[in-house]
Formats: C-alpha cells, sequence, structure tokens
C-alpha cells in the first residue's frame, strides 16, 4: 500500500473517531442534564427543609402557635434590609398576636461572597438569636461565623438598637461593643451591620410586616 492509499484508509478512522467522542460528549451531556432535572427539586426541598429546621434555633424564649413555613412573606427589592435580593421573613404569633419575626437575608460584605442569616427579633424588637445558613468564608476564620463552630453568633442575642446604643453598633476594632471573630474582622463586620440594619427595617416596618399576616389569616377564615 503506498502512501496515498494509507492516508485514505486513516482518513475514516480518524472521522469516526471524532463521531463517537462527540456521541459519548453528546450522552454524558445528556445524563448530567437529566440528573440535573431529576435532583433539582429534591435538592430544592431539602434546602427549605433545612430553613425551615433553622427558624425556631433564632426563636429562642418565644411561644408561637402558628405555622412559621405559612407565614412567610417576600419582601422585593429594592427595600431597605441587607442585599439586593428579595428577602424573606416569617411572622410568629400566639392566639392571633404577633409576637416575633425571623427575616432571612443576606449580608453583601462578607470576605467572600454573601452571608445568608437568620435573624430572629421579637415584637419589642429585641433580637432573639441570629444563624449563619449559608456563606464561603474562610476555613478555620471566617467559617466561625457558624453556631456549631463558635458561640461568637451568639452574642446577638437580647440586643437592640437601644441596647447597646445605636452609636456602639460595629466591632470593638472599630470602636463598638462585639467582639470579632480572630482573623475575621471584615466578616464579622458584615454580620453585625446586617443585623443593625435589620432591626432598623423591622423598627421602621414592624406594623406592616405584621398587618399582612393578619389579613392573610383573615383570607383564609
Amino acid at each position: 500500500m503506498n502512501e496515498a492509499d494509507r492516508q485514505g484508509a486513516a482518513a475514516p478512522t480518524i472521522m469516526q473517531s471524532g463521531l463517537i467522542l462527540a456521541a459519548i460528549a453528546a450522552i454524558c451531556t445528556a445524563l448530567v442534564a437529566l440528573t440535573f432535572y431529576a435532583t433539582k427539586g429534591r435538592i430544592a426541598a431539602n434546602e427549605q427543609a433545612f430553613l425551615e429546621q433553622s427558624l425556631t434555633p433564632v426563636l429562642s424564649g418565644i411561644l408561637f402557635d402558628n405555622s412559621l413555613p405559612a407565614s412567610a412573606l417576600v419582601i422585593p427589592s429594592p427595600h431597605a434590609l441587607p442585599g439586593s435580593d428579595s428577602a424573606v421573613v416569617y411572622r410568629a404569633m400566639n392566639q392571633d398576636m404577633p409576637v416575633a419575626a425571623v427575616f432571612v437575608v443576606s449580608a453583601p460584605d462578607g470576605f467572600s461572597g454573601p452571608i445568608k442569616l437568620l435573624i430572629g427579633i421579637d415584637a419589642a424588637g429585641v433580637v432573639t438569636g441570629v444563624r449563619a445558613i449559608e456563606h464561603k468564608e474562610t476555613a478555620g476564620l471566617g467559617d466561625q461565623i457558624e453556631a456549631s463552630r463558635s458561640d461568637w453568633i451568639l452574642q446577638f442575642a437580647g440586643t437592640s438598637l437601644d441596647e447597646p446604643v445605636r452609636t456602639a453598633w460595629t466591632i470593638r476594632r472599630d470602636g463598638g461593643a462585639f467582639d470579632q471573630l480572630t482573623g475575621a474582622s471584615v466578616t464579622s463586620r458584615a454580620a453585625v451591620n446586617a443585623i443593625n440594619q435589620t432591626l432598623q427595617y423591622f423598627e421602621y416596618n414592624r406594623d406592616e410586616i405584621f398587618a399582612a399576616v393578619a389579613e392573610s389569616d383573615n383570607a383564609n377564615e
């Protein structure tokens, strides 16, 4: 077989290999897409379940008799809460009286990106608890914002806009009242600012927040 014949024989082999690789890539892409769509609903349900399980710990000491998930109120952006995305607030009621609200907000200025927080505030404007439920902060430093890793975030329970005084709502490094995480002042500052901002929003919008759940309950009767 001369050189021309050998090249002619090799050409289909190369083409066939290319087609086989393209077919394999198409099959793999289809399998990934099918897996994504098959598990998308399950993942979303798991995330929602985790969120709902996390609501109760930030309502320490609060007695309520309504369904928190059913009381969810979406606050579309733009708003005065932390973050640019829509925020969610769950309203806790006891015998049809408002007792607390849990805000799901994102502190936008974390060291490695937004920090999603649950912030519980009772009807008098006092923080009942705070938890970080999603973040990308540095392992061993910023991730100490998680209650399972340190008790840092527990210091906010019992605080309000007047306790400490409003001018002290920052970390000690900035002259404020709150301890910061060692080696993670950016993370600490982002959380303190978000809690303060949420308290201010609650102060100015408390009646509207709880009126909304009352109207919803009346509509369902």
